[in-house]
């Protein structure tokens, strides 16, 4: 059974009215702060935290994804940008620390909102993605992230969907692929699917544009070796190298590598092998 949430509605200080799923949980555990990747939103956290009721949570819709706004100013799509909206939101909030779980995009803000506010988070889970993003995997997201997109019926959804990310969930069926296609997609009034993201959010992925991912972002994992941080990677992913990954937990003291068989970019987080290294993680913290 899918956990329900309340909907959360704030404005940040350049006048967006963002939104976010809050999750009750036991009143001891430090709420999880869930960021999505680039072109996903706050459903894309729900088949994780099916298995972890017994935290708080923070799904957010980052700006220009699911029912946040659209931001009219496309060059504001960046991750700085993003990290002030969750330091807005979390003071908002009354939040002082929270443990982080970061996938993709979402990684790369963990890393930035720990240099940001150094005493933010207990703990960090940070899903397929490390200080130095795999140019294959960039110039694919480039490939297809931003296109307008729309399909007559959600059948027509699923199937674009499944022939995008086949060889990186290689044993879905077909209801797995018909939520996925509902977490990322959603249907207007005129019966069409679409994306649930605007598709200015691309425009940092063009021409070189380093915006999408922030330079010299192993300077930022060099300070973060005080915070326990289990990275996941998918096994066969294009955007996190087994190298860097590698490289991650060799120069942080606190890090641990869990490696999801059978995933590419990015795993959905209710493998069973991420679920029970992400217990155990947060039951650590506890």
């Amino acid at each position: 059974m899918t956990r329900t949430f309340a909907d959360h509605s704030y404005r940040v200080p350049d006048g967006l009215r963002l939104r976010a799923r809050i999750y009750e949980g036991a009143s001891d555990r430090l709420p999880l702060l869930c960021m999505h990747g680039l072109t996903r939103n706050s459903a894309d956290f729900e088949p994780l935290l099916d298995h972890l009721t017994e935290w708080p949570a923070i799904s957010v819709d980052q700006r220009g994804r699911g029912r946040s706004a659209h931001d009219p100013d496309p060059e504001r799509y960046r991750p700085d940008v993003y990290c002030a909206d969750m330091l807005a939101m979390l003071d908002g909030l009354g939040l002082e620390q929270v443990i982080a779980v970061g996938t993709s995009m979402g990684g790369l803000m963990s890393l930035m909102l720990a240099a940001m506010r150094p005493r933010l988070f207990a703990g960090i889970i940070i899903n397929d993605i490390g200080p130095a993003v795999d140019p294959a995997g960039l110039a694919r997201l480039a490939g297809y992230v931003g296109q307008d997109m729309e399909f007559d019926d959600w059948a027509s959804a699923e199937a674009s969907i499944k022939a995008q990310g086949a060889q990186i969930f290689t044993d879905f069926g077909a209801q797995d692929w018909a939520d996925f296609a509902r977490r990322v997609c959603e249907q207007g009034t005129d019966g069409r699917v679409r994306f649930a993201y605007d598709p200015a959010i691309a425009d940092g992925l063009r021409g070189g544009d380093a915006s999408a991912v922030p330079p010299d972002l192993w300077s930022l994992w060099d300070g973060m070796g005080t915070v326990p941080t289990l990275v996941l990677r998918g096994q066969t992913s294009d955007i996190l190298s087994a190298e860097t990954a590698e490289r991650m937990v060799a120069t942080h003291p606190l890090a641990t590598l869990v490696t999801i068989p059978g995933r590419g970019h990015a795993p959905i987080l209710d493998e069973p092998a991420a679920v029970d290294a992400i217990r155990s993680f947060l039951r650590e913290l506890s």
